[in-house]
């Protein structure tokens, strides 16, 4: 589908806007603004999509888990409307063809992985991690250069990525691998990958299948304190199923700790960051107060969403509102546009580090889906934060390299790189 681009996204008919362009991702949020004004709920006759936009409307779909299911593997399998994916699904086929597990699975599958896989971010590990990841934090700044870098790469992607190998008991220094597969993930879901990206990604999906299913069998003949052994462990006669898991769901929870337990972590790492440079008066305030780092978090997390968008799928006639949906249709919850609604957040697209009500954001979603790993994200960035600002003193934009561009994709937004110039304090 092309876009016009001498179309106005604020002007011309709603109908008229194409939604997935990657230009019109670069800052969707007025259109968002006008779509919870004039159609909250609205039917894209090209895609036969449904578009949600205002916080009341999603959040009544994520209450009806039966009548607005997850079950949308397929449909991001199939990579959008009239596409070819006969060659990325024979690449596909040489490895596992996953089960759905936790994000693409309804009740009552979805809480009996979901109650297994919980067991990595439980209140108590989590909070047993403080130091840990302060730690973690400092080490990875005394990697960075001394007066710059391209703080997405240098820190935000690492820091996440290291807990969660940590925690799944794998070696950091395959971080270029789980880059790599993570970024295959990400464009699978991006709902705007090309042929050449969407088959690159599937080399490297089987690629994290193969790697995977030897760590498997790895922890299976010599179990250790981590997440996968838990796992490959687990009994799950008590849930009904006397039987361990097969390599089809292991590699669906392991896919999705991955992913969710990296990728929206250091988007929303490098968002704080640049809006807090954008923003000085806020950064002075949580640099005089860092018990503010918490708030801050929420804060960014809202203005930022990095869940933008995300798929259901009617079972059954209903509606949404007063809109009339029909069984198989799919429906596009904007997380992005209901975390902008003035009904919900005063004077929205203000961002403040201080907002009363900033953790009642949709940025982890909402109802029974919400994000497994939301308690340890916070705890990462809540952390990290007032350690980033003491350590990079008069920290600035690159004003060589300032060209902000947003990641081509539906699903997840955040910036591809941030340029940031700074002078680096000691520990």
């Amino acid at each position: 589908m092309q876009t016009d681009t001498k179309l106005n996204p604020l002007t011309c008919p709603i109908q008229d806007v194409n939604t997935f362009d990657p230009q019109f991702l670069q800052d969707p949020y007025p259109f968002y603004a006008r779509t919870r004004g004039e159609a909250p709920v609205y039917r894209d006759e090209k895609t036969g999509t449904i578009f949600v936009a205002t916080y009341d409307l999603i959040k009544e779909v994520n209450s009806q888990p039966l009548i607005f299911s997850n079950g949308f593997r397929d449909t991001l399998a199939a990579g959008g409307v009239n596409k070819d994916t006969s060659e990325e699904n024979a690449i596909l086929a040489q490895g596992w063809i996953i089960k759905d597990t936790m994000l693409t699975a309804d009740p009552p599958e979805h809480q009996r992985y979901r109650k297994l896989a919980s067991k990595a971010f439980t209140f108590k590990r989590v909070t047993q991690m403080t130091a840990y990841v302060g730690d973690l934090v400092h080490d990875l700044i005394d990697e960075m250069p001394e007066d710059g870098c391209e703080f997405k790469s240098a820190f935000a992607a690492k820091l996440p990525m290291y807990v969660i190998a940590d925690a799944l008991g794998v070696p950091r220094d395959n971080f270029d691998k789980f880059e790599a597969w993570t970024n295959a993930f990400v464009a699978r879901l991006s709902g705007v990958a090309d042929q050449e990206t969407r088959i690159w990604a599937a080399h490297k999906i089987v690629e994290f299948q193969k790697y995977f299913v030897d760590v498997i069998e790895e922890k299976r003949a010599n179990p250790s304190e981590d997440v996968i052994s838990d796992l490959v462990h687990a009994d799950l006669a008590h849930e009904g199923d006397p039987r361990k898991m097969e390599y089809e769901e292991l590699l669906s929870i392991l896919q999705q700790l991955l992913v969710a337990g990296n990728e929206t972590t250091a988007h929303t790492l490098t968002a704080g960051i640049h809006y807090l440079i954008s923003h000085p008066d806020q950064m002075a305030r949580v640099k005089a107060d860092p018990d503010l780092s918490a708030n801050l978090v929420e804060e960014t997390l809202r203005y930022l969403s990095p869940t933008n968008n995300m798929w259901r799928v009617v079972k059954q006639d209903h509606q949404i509102g007063d809109f009339k949906v029909k069984a198989g249709e799919l429906v596009l919850l904007r997380y992005g546009s209901a975390n902008r609604d003035s009904a919900k957040f005063e004077d929205p697209d203000r961002y403040d580090i201080e907002r009363a009500n900033a953790k009642e954001h949709f940025a982890f979603g909402v109802g029974i889906h919400t994000c497994i790993g939301a308690q340890l994200a916070r705890k990462e960035m809540a952390i990290a934060f007032p350690i980033l600002l003491e350590r990079l003193q008069d920290i600035r934009l690159d004003p060589t390299k300032s060209d902000l561009r947003y990641l081509p994709s539906v699903l997840l937004r955040g910036v591809e790189n941030l340029n940031v110039l700074y002078s680096k304090k000691p520990r």
